[in-house]
């Protein structure tokens, strides 16, 4: 039996490393959930993820994401990760 405990993590970003941010994150696994704050700390975007979402499911978000950086030169990704636990 396992028992899933959730943490997050935030990252700083400037707008030309934002996708490349997200995409590592995105390869390393265990992500829940990605959500892109301005530098006022407003969100931008919300990104469930889900086993099995990784892959075209994630393409229109990443092409969002392109225009974000376009507009946003700094703020925050917070990353909810999933770590499991055996009892």
């Amino acid at each position: 039996m396992t028992k899933e405990n959730t943490r997050t993590e935030e990252f700083e970003f400037n707008g030309d490393k934002l996708i490349t941010q997200i995409k590592e994150l995105i390869n390393k696994g265990n992500i829940r959930r990605i959500i892109i704050n301005s530098e006022e700390g407003r969100v931008l975007i919300d990104i469930p993820l889900t086993v099995g979402i990784l892959g075209t499911l994630v393409a229109p978000q990443l092409a969002a994401l392109g225009a974000i950086a376009a507009l946003v030169t700094r703020g925050t990704i917070i990353v909810e990760k999933v770590e499991e636990e055996s009892l």
